[in-house]
């Protein structure tokens, strides 16, 4: 079992993190592999509409991690997306990476647990936690809860480490989510498979 850790902050070595090594950790201890990509400072393309991605799964704009990203979760089991809070919402480069990984990436989403983890100096966390949710939701993840809302603060990433109670919600994401992980296997072994979706309806609310 393996879980991809996106670190969406354009620092690479700071409170997001922190709180995604927290997660890692916790999570090689209840032994489950994990694996943390940082996707850099940008420049970043948003979202176009083209509909180039439709068969191929692939983003048509290429040059930055969004198409690596997707190879990874094709390849992983479940998801956890850190970002800071900017503006009380989710970074900038990492909604235009979302936008299109999930937009590109098919159904390798379905089924596979997911959280959203943010940091910030004071306030706005609960907004960018919302936010990130929505990505997950649209593609039938479940969502890992934790002890607390994913949220860790600091200005630094040795302030975030300072945050126990912070600190102790990333240990306990990652615990449910190794737990969460481990009951989907079992049930696969014993004949439990996910549900086939319905399809092709589409309504436009146009009189």
């Amino acid at each position: 079992m393996k879980v991809l850790l996106i670190n969406g902050s354009p620092n690479k070595a700071g409170c997001t993190n922190a709180a995604l090594c927290e997660i890692a950790k916790t999570l090689a201890e209840c032994g489950v592999d994990s694996e943390i990509v940082h996707i850099g400072a940008g420049p970043f393309h948003g979202c176009t509409d083209c509909k180039g991605c439709a068969k191929t799964h692939r983003c048509v704009f290429g040059g930055d991690c969004v198409n690596f990203l997707i190879e990874k979760m094709e390849g992983s089991d479940g998801l956890i997306v850190g970002s800071p809070v900017h503006f009380a919402s989710a970074a900038g480069p990492v909604v235009c990476v979302l936008d299109r990984m999930f937009r590109a990436g098919g159904d390798c989403y379905a089924h596979k647990p997911a959280a959203a983890v943010a940091s910030a100096r004071r306030a706005g966390t609960i907004p960018t936690v919302d936010e990130l949710n929505k990505y997950f939701s649209i593609r039938q993840m479940p969502l890992v809860s934790s002890s607390y809302w994913n949220v860790v603060y600091g200005a630094k990433a040795e302030e975030t480490a300072r945050d126990l109670e912070g600190m102790q919600t990333m240990r306990n994401l990652a615990r449910n989510m190794a737990w969460m992980l481990k009951c989907f296997a079992a049930g696969r072994e014993r004949g439990v498979e996910p549900p086939k979706n319905e399809s092709g309806a589409r309504t436009n609310f146009i009189s």
